[in-house]
């Protein structure tokens, strides 16, 4: 019987001592196997070559050039997944999340700080394996349109003084049912997929709660991101916090978010406690509290992810008589929650990343 074919990786960091963390826990994988390493991406560019990894780990800020330049001249000239490793200072979590939408597959907090070495030891071959079975696209010559904070802040602001844009699923007046809210949930792939349905949404959409495999302090900044790019108010959620027309709310991570209904209408939970489908936040756990709190009155969407976190939590809302829409396989990343979720007959509608808003507007509206 031939041998299981190793996943090759490349780890690219500046930091010795990262890099050798990164060796010792990747190797120690039976289907994983460290090919190289290098400290700046002009050694990396060379061994890319030289050594075809399927996966290479990527730090932000790197001597002789910094690890965004590098990803974009990457994902257009030779493109490969990546997992970002960054630290936790903000300036490097939103290059992070910039790095994803340049094309980067995951993201991964560098040791140090409130975030460990055993942390990362714990997820790093994860994600590795995540990306290893993701698809990679080849960028243009320009950065992707939400990437560049100031063009994509310009955008967001004249869309909220004009409009939609014609041709968007938001292009047509909308009137949102009453009590309608939508839970979307996602992991690998999941930050440039939520982007671009939040950005084809309008500033009256229903209330929206949005669970997305991420690490601490990254959440902010994604949601950060979303906020400046979209029509809708985006924050990453605190406990108690109500959940109103218009925003949308993004769990902490490392955090579980519930979806509660009250006298005054829609609220989350925040709060820690066990890993569910070995993550928190979990979709599988938000998902099961909006079947509970909304019922049929909530639109569920499962975008692109490894695993089968949300498969079970959609299931319950299609149960409870909620809509619930699953990413196709042609425009996921990594096509694992939506499939699972498929295969339980838990998805009414399977639709590409670009017809999910107006699937979203459609099983909302008042004239549903």
């Amino acid at each position: 019987m031939p041998a299981l074919r190793k996943t090759r990786v490349l780890i690219v960091d500046d930091s010795a001592i990262v890099r050798k963390i990164l060796s010792e826990t990747l190797s120690g994988e039976a289907d994983l196997e460290v090919v190289g390493s290098a400290p700046d991406p002009y050694i990396a560019r060379d061994k890319i070559l030289q050594l075809d990894p399927d996966v290479i780990t990527l730090d932000i800020e790197m001597p002789r050039m910094d690890g965004l330049t590098f990803l974009k001249k990457l994902m257009r000239f030779h493109p490969i997944p990546a997992v970002v490793i960054s630290s936790l200072a903000q300036p490097s979590c939103r290059a992070a999340i910039e790095a994803m939408e340049l094309g980067a597959v995951e993201v991964l907090a560098k040791p140090g700080g409130p975030y460990s070495v055993g942390d990362l030891r714990r997820t790093v071959a994860e994600k590795v394996r995540a990306a290893a079975l993701s698809r990679v696209r080849r960028a243009g010559a320009e950065a992707p349109a939400a990437a560049g904070g100031a063009r994509a802040a310009d955008r967001a602001r004249a869309t909220r003084a004009a409009g939609p844009e014609p041709g968007s699923a938001a292009g047509s007046v909308f009137a949102p049912a009453p009590d309608a809210v939508i839970a979307i949930g996602a992991s690998t792939g999941g930050t440039e997929a939520i982007a671009q349905v939040l950005r084809k949404l309008p500033a009256n959409c229903p209330p929206m709660v949005i669970a997305q495999h991420i690490p601490p302090e990254f959440s902010r900044a994604f949601a950060a991101r979303l906020n400046d790019t979209c029509a809708l108010t985006v924050k990453e959620a605190a406990d108690g916090d109500q959940v109103t027309a218009g925003t949308a709310l993004v769990a902490p991570g490392d955090f579980h978010m519930l979806l509660r209904r009250g006298a005054a209408g829609y609220s989350v939970t925040v709060k820690t406690g066990p890993r569910v489908c070995y993550q928190r936040p979990s979709v599988d756990v938000l998902f099961s509290s909006v079947a509970e709190a909304a019922g049929g009155r909530a639109t569920g969407v499962l975008l692109t992810g490894m695993g089968a976190d949300g498969a079970g939590g959609l299931l319950k809302m299609r149960q409870a008589g909620a809509r619930t829409i699953a990413q196709d396989e042609a425009t996921c990343v990594v096509f694992g929650m939506p499939r699972e979720a498929i295969a339980l007959g838990a998805a009414v509608q399977v639709e590409a990343l670009d017809r999910i808003p107006g699937a979203i507007l459609a099983s909302s509206s008042a004239r549903r």
